[in-house]
């Protein structure tokens, strides 16, 4: 499929209509801790977590080494899946059982939470807002390597 660009007239591909961009955060996946609030005085300050803001700036710092400065406009799907680490303490039966799917991983963190720590940190990096994220897709999985490996796409058409 070709396009006539109307500034250059030059052939535009289908990739540059609708950008893909895809990244891992390396590690175990974090979900977004609810707000903190401290007491000075007669003024209570609301504040994010260290352990929040540190996950957010690494998932920063993932999509900025891998799309450096693409940032996605209009509607957008996004795919987000996290591995978390398998227990030492399982058989290898159920480790099988882990890497293949056979054993779904339900435990903590929610799937919403890990969304929004991972959307929240692309907001003015990726695109202008997480607003913009008209399709969602989260997953948890068990795997020997923990990671979230997401995948951002713009859908004009």
């Amino acid at each position: 499929m070709s396009i006539k660009h109307s500034k250059i007239n030059a052939p535009l591909s289908f990739d540059e209509i609708n950008k893909e961009v895809s990244f891992t955060v390396p590690g175990k996946p974090f979900g977004k801790q609810r707000p903190r609030m401290s007491r000075r005085g007669k003024f209570v300050t609301t504040y994010t977590p260290k352990e929040t803001v540190e996950y957010e700036n690494l998932v920063k710092l993932s999509y900025y080494n891998s799309a450096e400065d693409t940032k996605l406009k209009g509607a957008i799907k996004a795919k987000i899946k996290g591995v978390f680490p398998i227990p030492s303490s399982v058989s290898n039966k159920q480790k099988e059982k882990m890497i293949s799917g056979e054993i779904k991983y339900t435990k903590k963190i929610d799937c919403d939470n890990m969304a929004k720590c991972i959307l929240d940190a692309l907001n003015n990096i990726a695109y202008d807002d997480d607003s913009q994220v008209y399709e969602l897709s989260v997953t948890k999985e068990y795997g020997e390597n923990p990671r979230v490996e997401i995948t951002l796409k713009e859908d004009n058409f």
